[in-house]
């Protein structure tokens, strides 16, 4: 996965979650469960890191945003 940008937390509210599950549909399910409570930019696709089990995700929210904002 490429580096998180600085301007990614540049302030209070913002984040970025990486999930780490078993397959891409809980992958995406996590991302949805956040996805209803707050503002994010998803992701359409899974990473398979060598060496590592399962598959990573990364996606962005802002908590300062309703979600479908």
């Amino acid at each position: 996965m490429r580096q998180i940008n600085e301007a990614h937390v540049a302030r209070p509210g913002l984040a970025v979650v990486e999930v780490a599950a078993a397959d891409d549909e809980t992958a995406f399910a996590i991302q949805e469960l956040v996805a209803a409570r707050c503002a994010i930019a998803p992701t359409d696709r899974t990473v398979r890191e060598p060496d590592e089990p399962g598959v990573r995700l990364r996606f962005f929210l802002d908590l300062d945003q309703a979600p479908d904002a």
